[in-house]
């Protein structure tokens, strides 16, 4: 039966694709009724708190083949990928580094390319992880909590908030109360990505550093 589901902190479309028994997100993303929320979002696995997600109905699928034979059917996996791009401390990518990623108790080891990148698939219901990267150019190895779904879109503060955080600009926390003191390492976090990348330093993150920061963040 097609429902409304309301998205809450950490839900994404892969993952609610999953829920509710869909082994395609696409069927759910291209319905129709979601063309809004497409136009609006962009990214299927970027959706904000108290959007709405149409959830149609399953339908069945029915293939003609001749009796007395033997048919083999093969279904199609759409692995979700996590991908991370680690710098070092200058913002430089960290090539050829030594990763332990752990997703939902599985651990895998990994070792970034050339671009500082490591990319692998995980669970469509994973929630939470651990990367931990060591490399001679680091002082200590470094261990970074990962939130799978809890990225919010770029026209969101506490979007932009999480985006300059990833890239090393401090910008405060990204949930909680708005106090002075976050509204002053905001500013100052805008300033400064906005020096680094060549546009108009005003502390505002307006369409401009918007369009930038999902640029450079990757999404």
């Amino acid at each position: 039966m097609s429902t409304n589901h309301v998205i809450e902190q950490g839900e994404h479309l892969s993952q609610l694709a999953a829920q509710y028994g869909f082994r395609d997100y696409l069927t759910i993303w291209d319905h129709p009724n979601n063309a809004a929320l497409k136009d609006k979002r962009q990214n299927p696995n970027v959706l904000f708190p108290g959007d709405s997600v149409f959830i149609p109905d399953k339908e069945k699928k029915s293939v003609s083949r001749p009796t007395g034979d033997r048919h083999r059917f093969q279904l199609k996996k759409q692995p979700l990928m996590l991908r991370v791009v680690i710098r070092d401390f200058d913002r430089e990518p960290l090539a050829n580094a030594k990763c332990t990623i752990q997703i939902d108790g599985q651990e895998k080891e990994l070792t970034t390319d050339g671009q500082g990148r490591i990319s692998l698939p995980i669970p469509k219901d994973a929630e939470a992880g651990l990367l931990v990267c060591d490399h001679p150019l680091l002082p200590f190895p470094v261990r970074t909590p990962i939130k799978i779904g809890h990225l919010d879109p770029v026209v969101e503060v506490s979007g932009q908030k999480a985006r300059l955080n990833n890239l090393g600009y401090f910008a405060g926390p990204v949930e909680g109360k708005s106090e002075e003191e976050n509204e002053a390492m905001f500013l100052s976090a805008v300033e400064e990505f906005q020096c680094d990348n060549g546009l108009v330093v005003d502390g505002k993150c307006g369409p401009n550093t918007q369009a930038k920061l999902k640029q450079v963040h990757g999404c």
